[in-house]
């Protein structure tokens, strides 16, 4: 699959599914701008896709703070005249009960994985419909399809991220831009390996294909959606779970 030419935003491109979906995108011909709080390692992933002769970017980006959003899209365009793909992937969370929730975890964890995405897809949207063309692929888990035990908040917001990609498919499908979601299992991040260790072998064990997704398994399936061999698939969700929830 080959996107040559396009230039792709990848959020919470730094690390985890974001880091490997840079690198995809990249090796597959898409100039690619990541988007992260941590300079540091978003510099790096940048610097390394550039040292493989490839196109790439970092600049700073906090998906739950709108000014940093506005920011982040008025240098993506000064650096490249047009956003093709929107890899919205930056996501944050951690397993705790409901009853332990405080108002400013539900706000945390809404404001990124919810609202980070309806930030960032309205930011570039408008020169998408200008142009008739453009591919916005939403990382949602399928804890939003089936829910997670501990995981409350986390599993709403998913939620909504699904259901944002199919309403908005539907406005934007008129334009030619297509509206997808990703729906990862439990993956090899540095979010999960936070997680304790009895909850890692869980998931596994919990795994039909008995392991943890790899990022760049999770990175395939957005390069996909962002290529045109998804140009007629549009508000479509895809669980990469190892058949852990098997959601129909």
């Amino acid at each position: 699959m080959r996107i040559d030419g396009k230039t792709a935003v990848v959020t919470g491109g730094a690390s985890g599914i974001g880091k490997a979906t840079a690198e995809s995108l990249a090796d597959a011909g898409a100039h690619v701008i990541i988007g992260d709080l941590d300079a540091d390692n978003g510099e790096a992933v940048a610097a390394a896709i550039r040292a493989r002769g490839q196109g790439a970017d970092y600049l700073r980006l906090d998906v739950a703070d709108l000014a940093s959003v506005a920011e982040f899209k008025a240098k993506a365009l000064a650096l490249r005249p047009q956003i093709d793909i929107v890899a919205n992937v930056a996501g944050w969370g951690k397993i705790q009960p409901f009853m332990e929730n405080s108002p400013e975890f539900w706000r945390k964890v809404m404001d990124v994985n919810l609202l980070g995405p309806v930030a960032v897809t309205h930011a570039f949207l408008p020169g998408m419909i200008e142009r008739n063309s453009g591919k916005v692929v939403t990382v949602s888990s399928d804890a939003g399809r089936v829910g997670s035990l501990g995981e409350t908040m986390y599993s709403g917001a998913k939620g909504g991220a699904i259901a944002f990609t199919k309403s908005l498919a539907r406005e934007v499908a008129r334009y030619g831009i297509n509206v997808n979601c990703v729906c990862p299992g439990p993956t090899d991040t540095p979010l999960l390996r936070a997680v304790p260790e009895k909850h890692q072998e869980a998931f596994v064990k919990a795994t039909p294909m008995r392991r943890l997704a790899k990022p760049s398994e999770i990175a395939d399936a957005i390069l996909f959606f962002a290529s045109d061999r998804a140009s007629f698939i549009t508000g479509q969700t895809i669980s990469v779970s190892g058949g852990l929830t098997l959601a129909g």
